[in-house]
């Protein structure tokens, strides 16, 4: 639960830039009241969710032309922004964390989906995700 805690967080601070500037001092700002407002206080859940984060928004431009390839030239704007964002971050968990087995990576996408998004989400998000997983890309750095 831990785990599903921090993506809980990253997915609801991901979804919060959207809106904001990309500066990177604003980001890292905004990360600190983040967790304020958060008051979680265990270090392993924030420190977690702040790989999956910072991970995402690194590899972003990379992880959205995944998207746009993986869903057929649906470009990820035209997403919704909650999908989008639980998409980047799953993508991200997938191709970086290796230590995590892909199938534990859906399940918990789906499951968050489920919490935040629509019924209609939930097999949209676990199409793309199973799909990247099975065609096991990396991104490179």
């Amino acid at each position: 639960m831990k785990r599903r805690r921090a993506r809980e967080y990253a997915l609801q601070y991901l979804y919060r830039i959207e809106f904001v500037s990309s500066n990177q001092n604003l980001l890292n700002e905004s990360l600190e009241t983040f967790w304020q407002e958060q008051k979680e206080d265990k270090l392993e859940v924030s420190s977690f969710a702040e790989k999956i984060i910072k991970g995402t928004i690194e590899h972003l431009e990379k992880i959205d032309k995944l998207i746009e390839t993986t869903t057929f030239n649906w470009r990820p704007d035209r997403i919704t922004t909650i999908d989008r964002t639980i998409l980047r971050l799953s993508i991200y968990e997938l191709l970086e964390h290796k230590d995590t087995p892909p199938a534990v990576i859906i399940d918990e996408a789906l499951e968050i989906a489920k919490k935040f998004s629509t019924a209609e989400s939930y097999s949209f998000i676990n199409g793309i995700l199973d799909k990247i997983s099975k065609e096991k890309i990396r991104i490179s750095n």
